[in-house]
């Protein structure tokens, strides 16, 4: 089970877009799970869960420098949600944003 977890300022606009993205795994049967958390306790997340994929909500974008080089060293991809995306709640686009991100790697 692939873990791609989502990160914005309290976890909250964050949760329905993570719902939407988890709908779509479901929907084609991938081994995928989708959360969504506030970026304060990304460090708490990492360690406790040890995802595969991190997305980044668009309001938290000025974090994406720092997070990509923090947690590309584990080896984990770091990507930032479209803001259109996000705006619109496109679990399909999202979600193949971090499939795209877990094949390619770092």
């Amino acid at each position: 089970m692939k873990k791609v977890y989502l990160f914005c300022s309290a976890g909250m606009s964050t949760s329905l877009l993570a719902s939407n993205m988890q709908k779509v795994a479901n929907d084609h049967n991938l081994p995928i799970e989708v959360k969504a958390f506030s970026l304060p306790n990304l460090q708490d997340i990492y360690e406790k869960e040890h995802p595969d994929c991190i997305l980044l909500g668009p309001q938290v974008r000025f974090a994406y420098e720092e997070t990509k080089k923090t947690y590309n060293k584990l080896n984990i991809p770091v990507g930032l949600i479209d803001a259109s995306d996000y705006g619109s709640i496109n679990g399909e686009r999202v979600l193949k944003l971090a499939i795209k991100l877990m094949k390619q790697g770092l």
